[in-house]
């Protein structure tokens, strides 16, 4: 699977963006920055979110672009800089990523992938909500407070009882 697919304008794409030291527990320490950073962005390069959850060391998103614009990769970037830059600065930064401008927080690369149909996108947006459970954060989905799990279920779009269906180890961007 290529991880880094064409930038297809308005269609509906999966991510999973990893923080460089696995033990981290940044986003979630600091869940209120990541919401501002990503409102931010909305406002000013509008996109959906579907679907969404983060965990302690990395985040999935499943992101619906608008018609005529592919351009993820701006988007993600003024999230990362804008979370990043509210962060206090870490004090082991390698050369490369200093010259680069770089704060060592996030890896570089991230895993995108666009939805071939709707049976793909249902699948990924299951996967994103029942992945705080498959790392061992909750018993049942709907205890992870940061998912987009419970916007459905408020929504009426899944029962308050839903589990989902377990895919196994299917891993997508997965450590």
């Amino acid at each position: 699977m290529n991880p880094r697919p064409s930038l297809a304008a308005g269609g509906s794409f999966f991510f999973t963006l990893h923080l460089n030291d696995p033990a981290a527990t940044l986003l979630t320490d600091h869940i209120g920055l990541l919401r501002a950073a990503i409102r931010q962005v909305k406002a000013a390069h509008p996109f959906e979110i579907l679907g969404m959850v983060v965990l302690p060391d990395h985040l999935h998103a499943l992101w619906r672009l608008p018609a005529g614009d592919g351009d993820y990769p701006l988007r993600w970037n003024l999230i990362k800089v804008g979370f990043s830059s509210q962060l206090p600065p870490l004090t082991t930064v390698r050369l490369s990523r200093r010259l680069k401008r770089e704060r060592g927080l996030w890896q570089r690369r991230y895993w995108a992938q666009p939805m071939r149909d709707e049976q793909d996108l249902q699948r990924h947006l299951d996967f994103i909500h029942r992945n705080p459970v498959r790392h061992g954060h909750a018993r049942h989905p709907l205890e992870w407070p940061y998912s987009s799990i419970h916007r459905l279920v408020r929504a009426g779009v899944l029962p308050a009882d839903w589990t989902g269906q377990d895919d196994g180890d299917w891993a997508v961007g997965e450590r």
